[in-house]
């Protein structure tokens, strides 16, 4: 299929290996060449350390990494942060950049969770991991310097599926307060049935086949994915209803199999009564935003990500920035 990306990284694409998400020790071998691990000098210092909290009903300690700008004054708002790849690949350190930018740019204590991967640990692992991560932060917010009247869950892909899934749970099981969702491409529909996803096949950064394995890990095998019974917190555009959610931020692209269940997503949020600030970037892919980070619009996506962060995590009162 012919697509029409924005000319600036079009000449990109021949460049980018061919992944297979069914090979899971080669594609895990192969994780560096995949994600573009940048570097990135904050504008201020980051603070950062590497434990454990506590895991859920018995399950194992989950890994994190808390990043907090030094030399800040007063409250800060959290920010809890679910990697991409896929359910299968991705790690605290594939995306040291966006947390450290945000912890530093946004000016925000952030939680970065090292969750259980998929196929080894199927749903709910990744879930509980996240939401354990979660109410470990409301809990130590004192001592954190976070203000628990801002905290937030975000991620990036099957990342931000989860900071929907973990925001859903939240809602129905009276856990903590969320000030905001922050979904960046989040994979939010087993069920794989819009046209976005049954038409790009081979875009780079995220294809079709790789999206049916991936699902198929993280449920706990074939046969799962698309039918009956799948929890709307391992699929959160499954829940009946999306009203009484957090204030959302998705962004979309326009070539990736994800676009159609995001546009929905967003667009049942509002229908439910949900605030939601929805962003679409003409010309790009899964990912662009990390395997192209040089280009204009990757630029633009990231500045536009942490202005929105600004504004939904300020304090009350306080007058919206750009």
């Amino acid at each position: 299929m012919t697509y029409r990306y924005d000319p600036e990284i079009a000449p990109l694409v021949p460049h980018f290996p061919d992944v297979d998400f069914s090979d899971v020790a080669a594609l895990r071998k192969a994780e560096a060449a995949i994600m573009e691990f940048g570097t990135y000098k904050p504008p201020v210092a980051v603070d950062t350390r590497d434990f454990t909290v506590p895991g859920r009903q018995g399950d194992p300690e989950v890994e994190v990494r808390l990043y907090k700008p030094a030399d800040r004054d007063g409250l800060l708002p959290g920010i809890v942060y679910m990697h991409g790849g896929g359910f299968v690949i991705g790690s605290i350190d594939a995306f040291d950049t966006e947390t450290r930018r945000i912890a530093a740019e946004v000016g925000a204590v952030v939680l970065s969770v090292n969750y259980r991967l998929a196929p080894e640990h199927p749903f709910p692992a990744a879930l509980n991991d996240s939401y354990a991560a979660l109410t470990w932060l409301v809990e130590h917010a004192d001592e954190l310097g976070v203000d628990p009247e801002r905290v937030a869950i975000a991620g990036e892909s099957a990342g931000a599926g989860l900071a929907a899934g973990v925001a859903l749970y939240a809602r129905d099981h009276s856990g903590p307060a969320l000030r905001m969702q922050y979904l960046s491409i989040p994979a939010l529909d087993d069920r794989m049935d819009t046209p976005s996803m049954r038409e790009f096949t081979d875009t780079p950064g995220w294809k079709r086949s790789n999206a049916e394995v991936a699902w198929d890990f993280y449920l706990g095998g074939k046969g799962i994915r698309g039918g009956e019974g799948v929890s709307p917190y391992a699929a959160p555009a499954r829940a009946e209803s999306l009203a009484g959610l957090p204030p959302a931020f998705i962004l979309v692209g326009e070539f990736d199999p994800l676009r159609d269940e995001d546009l929905a997503f967003a667009h049942r949020l509002i229908a439910d009564g949900v605030q939601t600030e929805l962003h679409f970037y003409p010309g790009i892919w899964h990912g662009t935003s990390q395997m192209a980070p040089q280009a204009e619009v990757s630029r633009r996506m990231v500045a536009e990500q942490l202005a929105v962060l600004r504004r939904g995590l300020r304090p009350a009162g306080e007058t919206a920035q750009a």
